[in-house]
């Protein structure tokens, strides 16, 4: 009797799902001295990818290129984070739609302001990862750009780099 109720509680405990979720977050900075760009990029692993929730402020109105890049760093006016995460080495589009094997993981194609010069993004990068796999995205960088991505080879043609952030993973609280 007493393994049956074991049996009946693991199975039990084990198809409930788990309230842990894999997150991260970049603070952007604006990459120019006295810079007013600013923002927070919220990013949480859910199942066959990551959905990313980004807030900028003070961008000039229309759009701006939003990418994630290959390194951890925005020295040199963003300029170190070097350029795009594209661990296959494809070409440029826009994740959502193209999917893994015509987009690099963190082509997020633009991010709007709006004539107070705020800007919301909000979407899901499929096959990205926070904890595992060549596509994780922790450690790399968000980009804002000056300009529109135009979706032209190799990068889309978005110009400066306005903003910078580090993705950084966030510890759980219990």
């Amino acid at each position: 009797m007493k393994n049956k109720v074991l049996l009946v509680l693991s199975v039990v405990l084990l198809s409930v799902p788990s309230a842990w979720a894999a997150t991260a977050k970049a603070v952007i900075a604006g990459t120019a001295p006295g810079s007013g760009v600013s923002g927070e990029v919220l990013l949480s692993e859910r199942s066959g990818g990551v959905y990313v929730e980004a807030v900028v402020n003070n961008l000039s109105p229309g759009k701006h290129g939003f990418h994630i890049h290959e390194n951890g760093s925005c020295a040199d006016s963003g300029k170190a984070a070097g350029g795009h995460f594209n661990p296959d080495n494809v070409a440029h589009g826009y994740i959502s739609k193209d999917g893994m094997t015509h987009a690099h993981p963190g082509d997020m194609g633009n991010i709007e302001a709006n004539a107070k010069g705020k800007g919301i993004l909000k979407i899901f990068l499929p096959g990205v990862s926070l904890t595992e796999g060549k596509y994780i995205i922790v450690g790399k960088s968000m980009i804002v750009h000056t300009k529109e991505d135009d979706f032209s080879q190799p990068v889309g043609n978005a110009g400066d780099r306005v903003g910078c952030g580090i993705i950084t993973a966030v510890e759980e609280k219990e």
